[in-house]
């Protein structure tokens, strides 16, 4: 059985029956009605073409993979394993088995060095619920109100908080274990909101550009300053101490 045509993105695209060939060396009960069955219980959404067949994705293949696999190694039921889905949709890992609470990945919260240009625009996509994150930054309430009153943290129009809210949350917590309070970091925010406006001040020009080479420079121009502002800081920091 030969493959889906490829859709726009240049990403082949598998019909269900071949789907069905590649899962069913590994998964001996997965069948076409199995299949349509999550779709309809709405675990995975394979693309549809204009006469109406499915189209499905390397992620949709891995998806049902992971869903199966839940399913007979675990014993899990579909309730769950949605939530698990929810929660990798988001950007988070899924929970333990056992385990009631996603967590993130370790690379999140590494602190290995200044960040790169590219991450200041480019940011590992993660949707994180206000219970969630005060459970893995592991700070109480009233601290994470704190951080909010101070604008250090803040959700997005749909009610989350991103991978930046969470090492905010962390960091602040963790400077909290040598007295310093989210009152203390006022100082950390309005220097950040600064330079902010200064690296703003310098790409601005570029997005207003009728270039279009140069208005798509501006978010690498904005992450470059960005990454020479940080070690700038970073640097006289340290020679400060070091005075």
């Amino acid at each position: 059985m030969g493959l889906a045509p490829a859709s726009a993105s240049g990403e082949e695209r598998f019909s269900i029956g071949h789907v069905l060939d590649l899962l069913k060396s590994d998964f001996d009960g997965v069948s076409i009605p199995k299949i349509r069955f999550l779709e309809a219980e709405g675990l995975i959404t394979p693309e549809r073409t204009a006469s109406g067949y499915r189209k499905f994705s390397h992620e949709d293949v891995a998806r049902l993979r992971y869903i199966l696999r839940m399913q007979r190694d675990h014993y899990l039921p579909l309730k769950v394993i949605a939530e698990h889905l929810d929660a990798m949709d988001r950007g988070l890992e899924p929970p333990a088995i056992g385990a009631q609470e996603p967590t993130v990945p370790p690379r999140v919260l590494a602190a290995d060095g200044a960040p790169q240009p590219g991450e200041f625009v480019r940011r590992e996509p993660m949707r994180i619920s206000r219970r969630e994150l005060i459970k893995l930054a592991d700070v109480s309430e009233s601290f994470f109100a704190e951080l909010e009153a101070m604008g250090m943290v803040s959700p997005s129009r749909a009610g989350y908080y991103d991978r930046d809210d969470l090492i905010v949350a962390t960091t602040a917590r963790e400077m909290n274990a040598y007295g310093l309070e989210p009152r203390h970091l006022r100082g950390f925010k309005a220097a950040a909101d600064r330079e902010v406006g200064l690296i703003e001040q310098v790409a601005s020009p570029y997005r207003r550009s009728s270039d279009p080479a140069a208005a798509a420079r501006a978010d690498d121009v904005a992450g470059e300053i960005a990454s020479l502002s940080v070690r700038l800081h970073a640097t006289l920091v340290r020679s400060g101490i070091h005075r």
